[in-house]
């Protein structure tokens, strides 16, 4: 064995290349022109389903991508194999702009926000008016949560046959938010699907709602040739449902109408990713009675001069109040 001493000649001195090592680095990213656009249709463990003109493709992230993440209704520009063929893996090297974002955290105390989908133009929050019973607590939140992600509102209403909606509709008036409600015996007969598919023509749409709501079964009514799960039942003690749906998955509404996304059922929505001062922008109405409102104002205190505004007849005071119950939402658990 060679031994070198205290002051080797550095042409002694044998240097081992390194193969990782040769290659000089560079900030310049492939343009990757030959990509192909697609859909994200769902998300399963890393592996996402992107639909490529008409074929489902199964592809991974490609790692120049670092910790942005796709999600169900993303745009992304797709390479390598687009065949959509068995064992095959294409790479996301892109992910488009988004025009919209429906966001959650698990609660107001997570950081960490979820995005839940990108690019819908709808969320349909999906009630029950019993069994279990309905949580307007939970519907302010999903409307926070769509008014400040850019999603028009829509509420489905569900199981009328063992309650009115009369009350929980009053409640949101003022908000002017489209409806649709209905009952068990009109969801077994199409019925029910043929009248919320009148809401969702050319429109991507994302349900959402809690467990035991009906949320799956109205989806499987809309897209019956896409059948996601069976339908869980309501717990009799806690009056909660069992999660029937674990991800979220985009569907093709027959004839090409329109996408339906259902996600996952929740037992809370978190706001903590919302700035409050966004909210304001669901009310067009109330908008230029803000501009006397003294700096960072909050549209919920003594000196807002949305109070005045309203007062002299600009605009209704149902109005207003759902304003401030909305923001309110934001600092409110929902279950208080």
């Amino acid at each position: 064995m060679r031994r070198y001493g205290k002051n080797p000649d550095e042409d002694d001195i044998r240097v081992r290349p390194n193969p990782k090592g040769n290659r000089p680095r560079t900030n310049i990213r492939p343009k990757h022109e030959e990509a192909a656009e697609g859909m994200v249709l769902t998300v399963d463990r890393g592996r996402l389903t992107v639909l490529i003109e008409g074929r489902a493709v199964h592809a991974m992230k490609a790692r120049e991508l670092g910790r942005k993440a796709a999600v169900v209704g993303d745009q992304v520009m797709v390479v390598g194999d687009l065949s959509g063929d068995k064992d095959t893996l294409a790479r996301i090297v892109r992910i488009q702009p988004r025009t919209s974002v429906l966001r959650r955290t698990a609660d107001d105390d997570d950081p960490y926000e979820r995005v839940v989908v990108a690019n819908a133009d709808q969320l349909a929050i999906v009630t029950a008016l019993a069994d279990p019973e309905p949580r307007p607590r939970m519907i302010d939140r999903c409307l926070v949560a769509a008014y400040d992600g850019g999603l028009s509102p829509l509420l489905v209403l569900t199981k009328s046959d063992l309650a009115s909606a009369d009350e929980l509709l009053e409640s949101y008036g003022a908000l002017d938010i489209p409806y649709v409600v209905t009952s068990r015996d009109e969801l077994a007969k199409g019925e029910a699907a043929d009248r919320v598919r009148d809401f969702l023509n050319d429109k991507i749409t994302a349900f959402v709602g809690h467990s035991g709501v009906g949320k799956t079964t109205l989806v499987n009514a809309l897209v019956p040739e896409d059948r996601r799960r069976s339908t869980g039942h309501v717990n009799a003690v806690t009056g909660r449902g069992r999660h029937t749906t674990t991800s979220a998955l985009a569907l093709p509404l027959p004839g090409g109408r329109g996408w339906v996304v259902d996600t996952p059922g929740v037992r809370s929505f978190g706001l903590h990713h919302v700035d409050p001062s966004r909210v304001i922008l669901a009310f067009p109405d109330l908008v230029p009675g803000t501009e006397e409102c003294p700096r960072a104002c909050s549209h919920d205190e003594p000196d807002c001069a949305l109070d005045a505004w309203v007062a002299d007849g600009h605009a209704d005071p149902a109005r207003l109040y759902s304003l401030r119950r909305l923001l309110a939402t934001r600092e409110r658990r929902e279950g208080d």
